[in-house]
């Protein structure tokens, strides 16, 4: 090849190459401009309003009422949400209670405002209250829905 020929070879070589490398400079950047996009929309807090009704309980213990005792009747929380039914989730296991002197708190989600009437006065509720009324001083309850 001629030199003359051979640089303007070169220059359209390297004119190739650099439009290659703005090409993939490109794509990478549509890629990543996509990716932090998508996580934009996947990052945003969603909630939900749900019409279960939330049935949460803050117990004070009474002095005499053992550490067995009181498990006994949150473990019977559980056995009392398998029988009844409409009761949907339970939480026994709190991570905060107010006021400070209360001891224990626990929740009952229930599937509608039917389910939380029929478990007031059903067989098995009745039975865990034989456990839990003697062991709690006080105890504050609140029903909450949407």
């Amino acid at each position: 090849m001629p030199p003359l020929l051979a640089g303007a070879y070169s220059t359209n070589q390297e004119n190739s190459m650099t439009r290659s490398k703005m090409f993939k400079t490109g794509m990478v950047t549509v890629a990543a401009a996509a990716l932090f996009g998508a996580g934009v929309l996947t990052g945003k807090n969603t909630y939900h309003e749900p019409t279960s009704i939330l049935h949460v309980v803050t117990v004070q213990w009474t002095p005499e009422a053992t550490p067995e005792q009181q498990q006994q009747t949150l473990d019977g929380i559980k056995a009392m949400a398998a029988e009844i039914p409409g009761i949907k989730n339970i939480w026994i296991k709190p991570v905060r209670v107010q006021p400070r002197e209360y001891n224990a708190a626990f929740a009952l989600e229930f599937e509608d405002k039917a389910a939380a009437e029929r478990y007031a006065e059903h067989p098995a509720h009745l039975a865990w209250k034989k456990l839990y009324d003697p062991i709690h001083k006080e105890s504050r309850s609140q029903q909450i829905t949407n």
